[in-house]
């Protein structure tokens, strides 16, 4: 079999969530099926660590598609140009992104609709093009993976799609996660935290991730606890970050803030390790990686009731309402206060770890590819 795959979001030291999906299944897929070709598109040149195989080839081409009218050219010029050269069996795209008109079976793997339920949270352009465009997507595939229940539910009920032709493909944590040392613990605290106790949040800084109600939480239990607790945020900045920066501004304990950006691997798994808690109280969210993340590294787990979140967390966290300040500082109070809900929590989510594997994940993705084709 021939298979041409969209590996636009496999970029050195830059992976997202779907990024890491990518990567991390067809890392698993291209080894474990070496009687199969597969030709890797990439949107500028490729990194070497991303060629997993002597199966794969890896192709260049232009532009690079970060903007919708890149998009709109790269899916419907670019990509179109590589299938009939090589003449595939199959196009993935793990991003769900597809050209409009094609003769080549697809598999889309749709993460989740977050710009259908919150469009205001995008920029114009990308909102308008997701909205325009994703229906078409969800309707022209063959079939489409998704991360969630949750989120083939919605692909399902909002785009009309029949349930049958959406497969489920969990995402999975890296195996490098794991507990930290307590020497590691202690130096990871002085580093980030002045050698305090602190909150961990991971994930991109844009709206639907809820910071503001997260800074505003933390405000709300530095009031009702006696002791110094930090609050470290990692992520990189996207878009609408401004009220962000504003609420930290107004906020009493705006010191005790650290915000870090992008980090590598090594340095997250120390951060997770050493933290209270992970609290993870975005208002979408299609499956949520830090969730599990978390698990692996004995941290404790606060997140939201909404969309995907108790579905991954299970009974391992706890689940707040993200649009209630209350709710979140009521979760992070009962972890600074009790040591045995945290270690109730690290118990349960050493269980619940254990359903999220990148390779049940690359499992469920390489049965997706052969219903596709059959």
């Amino acid at each position: 079999m021939r298979i041409v795959v969209n590996t636009r979001l496999l970029l050195k030291d830059r992976l997202e969530g779907i990024g890491w999906f990518t990567h991390e299944t067809l890392k698993r897929i291209c080894t474990q099926h070496p009687e199969h070709e597969f030709f890797f598109v990439f949107d500028r040149k490729w990194d070497d660590e991303f060629i997993y195989s002597s199966n794969i080839t890896p192709l260049s081409m232009p532009p690079q598609a970060r903007h919708p009218l890149l998009y709109y050219l790269w899916f419907n010029y670019s990509i179109p140009y590589v299938l009939k050269k090589v003449k595939p069996d199959l196009f993935i795209s793990p991003d769900g992104y597809l050209p409009l008109n094609l003769n080549v079976k697809t598999l889309a793997v749709m993460h989740d609709l977050n710009f259908e339920h919150y469009p205001q949270d995008l920029p114009p352009a990308e909102r308008y093009y997701y909205r325009r465009f994703f229906p078409r997507y969800a309707a022209n595939a063959d079939r489409i993976g998704t991360v969630s229940e949750f989120s083939k539910r919605d692909i399902s009920e909002l785009y009309k799609i029949n349930p049958d032709k959406i497969d489920v493909l969990y995402n999975g944590a890296n195996e490098f996660f794991e507990p930290s040392e307590e020497f590691t613990k202690s130096e990871t605290k002085n580093k980030y935290a002045d050698g305090k106790q602190y909150f961990l949040y991971v994930g991109a800084l844009n709206p639907r991730k809820n910071i503001v109600n997260l800074l505003k939480a933390y405000e709300a239990m530095r009031e009702n606890h006696p002791d110094v607790v930090k609050l470290v945020i990692v992520g990189a900045k996207m878009w609408r970050t401004s009220d962000i920066y504003q609420t930290v501004h107004r906020m009493k304990y705006r010191d005790d803030i650290n915000f870090c950006s992008r980090l590598n691997v090594q340095e997250l798994k120390n951060l997770y390790g050493a933290a209270l808690a992970l609290t993870y109280v975005s208002y979408f969210e299609g499956f949520g990686i830090p969730i599990v993340e978390a698990f692996c590294c004995d941290t404790p787990v606060i997140t939201s009731n909404v969309t995907s979140m108790p579905e991954v967390a299970g009974d391992a966290a706890l689940l707040i309402d993200p649009f209630s300040v209350s709710s979140i500082a009521d979760a992070m109070l009962q972890i600074v206060s009790s040591d045995e809900v945290r270690q109730s929590l690290i118990a349960k989510g050493r269980i619940r770890q254990k359903a999220f594997t990148w390779q049940k994940s690359a499992d469920k993705f390489w049965d997706s590819i052969l219903k596709t084709v059959s």
